[in-house]
This record gives structure tokens, C-alpha cells and sequence, in this order.
């Protein structure tokens, strides 16, 4: 099957309506033509700035508009991230990801740390990516020089929904800075947000945007929303897991030959669950005990899962060798 970028929203919506199995079947016949089954990118991320961010996202900890019990931290020495990610490179990750907890990326001390710390994790082979917020052309390029793998910068959702979640920051303009990633050579990493209080139609449309997207995203996480005391959204319900997996499929039809991520709210899938995603098609996840403020899968968990699936741990820039 060849790659697209003229889906249409109405031919999304007859694949995710399709019987489970038969959505399913699909999504794995296009996942067994472009990746390795059973092959699992595992992927660390670490929070080297916590807290304070002046946005208003709904969903986050880190919002310094809502009372959480996440407070503002100095940002983390470079020794320290080092042995975290040595000690995740240890674990089996092979993508180490660097949060801050800013709306944009300024040039300061600050951006010349990260520059360092990502050549010092790139050094030790693993693939980095960074998700700094905004930047502009000249910060992705001083980035790609330092030897920067992968930039994330989320969608959320639709453009519709996205409106009702942030107001501090355009959809226009996370798209602009996807375009100044793509541009400078980084590879682009970016999903969404499930369960945020959107319909079927808004998750849909995130996998269209992206699908239209040519090249498409290298990279795309699937979060499912951990409600966090404190924001805007604490009491939202669960979505259904199958909801999850419905998505996943979708996701591994439209845009074939991408990393998809079991990002955020694994945690709450059982084994079950997590199967049948890796079979509609995901084929990463982030390991650790917490992504960024929210607590995550232990790793005694995520081994035992590994054992009994068979899994093995994809090794770092293999694209690059397939390529």
C-alpha cells in the first residue's frame, strides 16, 4: 500500500466504523507490511524543567493557572539528566525524550544547557527528542547541530476542540512550528489527546490533519487523558479502552509507516488492552514511573508484559538502516 495525503474525513470515518475485528484485521495487514511484529520501541522521558508554564492547557499539571500539587522547579542539572538517561539506555529505551515547562524556547542559558545535554545523550547512542514548546528557525537548527533526533510538538485534537482546551496559544501556531521542525531536517513527532470531553469526528480529524501532512509525522504518541486534581478537566470521564484501540487503528491505516506511541493512561490498560493495541498496530512505549507529573507502568510490569507478548526492544535510528 502505498502512502496518501488525500484521506478524507468521510473515509475516516468508515474505517473506524468497521466491525472491531475487521478494523483490526485491516490495521494489522498494513502494520505487518511496514514494520517489524512484535518489535517495540521503548522510549524514556525525562521532565528537566517541572512546572510553572504560563499556558492555560486544560489537562495540565504543570499549568501555573491551576492549584496542583505540581509546583514550579529549577531546571535540572546536566549530570543529573545524563544518569537518568543512562540509566534508562540501561532499561532498554533507545529514544530519550527532554520536557520543559515552557510556552516557547528563548535563547538563555537555559537553551544552550539542552543544547549540551542533547549532545551528550546523543553521544551515548540513543535517539533524543525535545519538547521545548515554540521555537523559531534559527533555535531548530542550533537543535539539529547539537544532533537533535526528534522535536514533539502535539496537536491535542481537532482544530474545532482544540479551542475549548487552550487559549494561550493558536492551533495555527503549533502548526507553524511543526513546519519550522520539518523544515530544519528533525524529525517531527506529533499526536493527541483522547478523552479531553471530545467526539469521535474531533479525533478523527486530528488523525486527518496529520495524515494530510506531507511528509507524515515520524512519530505520532496517542495519549489517553490522566485526570489531574486541580485542572480543568479532573473529573472527566475514562474513555473506553476500545475507543483507544479503535483510534490506533485508524491511525496505522491512514499513516502507515509511522511510529505509533501507547503514550500517556497505559497505566489503567490491563495486558489485554495493551495486546490488542500493539496488534491494531502501536509499536512504542514510554517506560518509567512517571511521564513527566503523572505516574506511569512500572518497569517490573512492562518486563513481565514483554515476556509474555514475546516483544523484543527496537534498537535506536533503525529507520535510518531501513532507509
Amino acid at each position: 500500500m502505498s502512502l496518501r495525503y488525500d484521506w478524507t474525513i468521510e473515509e475516516l470515518e468508515k474505517l473506524y466504523h468497521l466491525p472491531f475485528f475487521e478494523l483490526l484485521s485491516h490495521a494489522h495487514l498494513i502494520h505487518v507490511q511496514h514494520h517489524q511484529v512484535g518489535e517495540i520501541q521503548v522510549c524514556n522521558l525525562i521532565s528537566i524543567k517541572t512546572g510553572g508554564c504560563p499556558e492555560d492547557c486544560k489537562y495540565c499539571a504543570q499549568s501555573s493557572r491551576y492549584q496542583t500539587s505540581v509546583s514550579a522547579q529549577p531546571m535540572m542539572q546536566y549530570d543529573e539528566v545524563l544518569n537518568e538517561a543512562k540509566k534508562a539506555i540501561a532499561r532498554g529505551a533507545t529514544r530519550i525524550c527532554l520536557g520543559a515547562a515552557w510556552r516557547e524556547v528563548r535563547d538563555s542559558k537555559q537553551f544552550d544547557d539542552v543544547l549540551y545535554m542533547v549532545k551528550g545523550i546523543t553521544a551515548l547512542g540513543a535517539e533524543v527528542c525535545c519538547t521545548l514548546g515554540m521555537l523559531k528557525d534559527h533555535q531548530a537548527k542550533r537543535l539539529k547541530d547539537a544532533g537533535l533526533y526528534a522535536y514533539n510538538h502535539n496537536l491535542d485534537s481537532s482544530e474545532k476542540f482544540y479551542k475549548t482546551i487552550i487559549t494561550t496559544r493558536t492551533y495555527q501556531d503549533r502548526l507553524n512550528t511543526l513546519d519550522i521542525v520539518e523544515k530544519t531536517g528533525i524529525s517531527v513527532c506529533c499526536g493527541g489527546i483522547l478523552g479531553m470531553g471530545e467526539d469521535t469526528l474531533d479525533r478523527l480529524e486530528l488523525l486527518l490533519t496529520l495524515s494530510q501532512r506531507n511528509p507524515h509525522p515520524e512519530s505520532v504518541p496517542i495519549n489517553r487523558l490522566t485526570q489531574v486534581p486541580g485542572t480543568p478537566l479532573e473529573n472527566q470521564p475514562h474513555i473506553s479502552p476500545w475507543e483507544m484501540i479503535r483510534i490506533i487503528a485508524v491511525a496505522r491505516i491512514v499513516l502507515p509507516k509511522v511510529m505509533l506511541r501507547l503514550s500517556c493512561g497505559r497505566i489503567e490498560m490491563s495486558y489485554e488492552e495493551q495486546a490488542l493495541c500493539f496488534f491494531a498496530g502501536a509499536n512504542s512505549i514510554f517506560m518509567g514511573e512517571k511521564l513527566l507529573t503523572v505516574a506511569n507502568t512500572s518497569l517490573d510490569k512492562d518486563e513481565k508484559m514483554f515476556q509474555l507478548f514475546g516483544l523484543k526492544k527496537r534498537p535506536a535510528f533503525l529507520r535510518e538502516r531501513e532507509e
